[in-house]
């Protein structure tokens, strides 16, 4: 199931407006360059925002994400019909022959499942071309991000055009291993609705995760850094021999 803050209808609708610095798609759509991807399936699209900026290059492009109401987000977004957008999960997807596969920001360690993840892996795998790539990122365990999820930290009201003030902040619930729980808290100054959207990521040593892309078949080629995020996040490209 999606968290709330991408299945409730009025946190989708605000979602972009609160996390407005993308920054950190940059690195993947220097990807798309550097690997020639003509044909990219996005997986957790979400509201879209990577989606759109390959569909606006003229990439051919599928985001497929669980969450209905930030589908719909997407999908009334300018530009939204030169994407492909499906409701679901990346292993029951059609034949795609698609170039390159990306999960970007916190998709891969939201699927916290080890099954899922399992299903995941090899559903990127066939709805890739042979030769083609999985690209995704993984917060690096070892700088222990959670330690900053505070409400000092993150507190912060935002002027959302059509939904007014809103008022927000992350805190941590519980750290039980690999798994690391969070909730949000939504103000709406406008009615003073409040709203929360629990999540739960799962922190994957490297060699993990190198251990469950060859399970699912894939070649793991490198781990980079992340360019917003230096020393804090693991990135992998794997390719389907």
């Amino acid at each position: 199931m999606a968290d709330e803050c991408f299945g409730h209808p009025r946190l989708a609708a605000v979602y972009d407006a609160l996390d407005p610095d993308r920054t950190d798609l940059d690195a993947y759509l220097l990807m798309v360059e550097e690997f020639g991807a003509r044909r990219v399936l996005d997986i957790g699209c979400g509201t879209g925002v990577f989606a759109l900026l390959l569909a606006g290059r003229g990439i051919e492009v599928t985001g497929v994400d669980p969450a209905a109401a930030s589908i719909d987000v997407a999908r009334a977004k300018p530009g939204a019909d030169r994407v492909r957008w499906i409701r679901g999960d990346a292993d029951d997807l059609p034949p795609l022959e698609a170039d390159l596969a990306t999960m970007t920001a916190n998709v891969a360690q939201a699927i916290t499942d080890p099954a899922a993840w399992r299903h995941t892996l090899r559903g990127a795998r066939e709805a890739l071309r042979p030769g083609g790539r999985l690209v995704f990122e993984t917060r690096d365990p070892a700088a222990r991000a959670w330690e900053e999820w505070t409400r000092g930290r993150s507190h912060r009201v935002t002027e959302v055009p059509g939904a007014g003030r809103v008022e927000s902040w992350v805190e941590l619930v519980e750290v039980r291993g690999p798994l690391v729980a969070f909730r949000w808290t939504y103000v709406f100054g406008a009615d003073g609705q409040v709203l929360t959207s629990d999540s739960t990521l799962r922190f994957r040593e490297r060699a993990e995760v190198g251990r469950d892309l060859a399970a699912a078949g894939f070649v793991l080629e490198e781990v980079r850094g992340a360019p917003d995020r230096p020393g804090r996040e693991l990135v992998f490209v794997a390719r389907r021999p």
